[in-house]
């Protein structure tokens, strides 16, 4: 069993989450969890195009979760407490994994967003070691079609 979380990653945990309570940042949260479902750059740059209001969403949210997920890989927020209480940084790697070699290759940067993708795939490890079939459960009820997403929100 790993380590009890410290007082101080207690502390750092907390203020992680309040970040997370930001009126900006809740808002773009809630934007790209409902919008973004690009599978290309050509599909980003249609959906939110550069300098446009959902181009700044999508880097508030993709920058919270890496410099979050970078604290979590550093080892100053505790793993345990981390995936047991903040999932959301998983499904915004899920909606990004597609498009993120293209994204690299275009930005010239083979590391971006490596914290988040790091921290995610521990994640999937940990949830089907912890919960078998739920990161694929998670991926059905978050799908458009189903229904089930849109039925949680309302």
């Amino acid at each position: 069993m790993a380590a009890k979380p410290t007082y101080e990653q207690g502390q750092l945990h907390l203020q992680v989450y309040d970040l997370r309570r930001e009126a900006r940042l809740r808002q773009a949260r809630d934007w790209f969890q409902q919008n973004f479902k690009a599978q290309s750059i050509d599909e980003i740059e249609r959906l939110a195009p550069t300098g446009s209001e959902k181009s700044t969403f999508v880097g508030m949210v993709l920058g919270y979760w890496e410099q979050a997920c970078t604290l979590l890989n550093y080892g100053l927020l505790h793993e345990g407490l981390f995936f047991e209480t903040s999932g959301e940084f998983y499904g915004v790697y899920d909606q990004i994994k597609n498009v993120l070699p293209e994204f690299r290759e275009k930005m010239g940067d083979k590391y971006m967003m490596s914290n988040l993708e790091k921290a995610a795939k521990r994640f999937e490890a940990w949830s089907n070691k912890r919960s078998p079939g739920s990161i694929d459960k998670m991926r059905e009820f978050m799908k458009p079609s189903s229904g089930k997403a849109k039925a949680a929100k309302g």
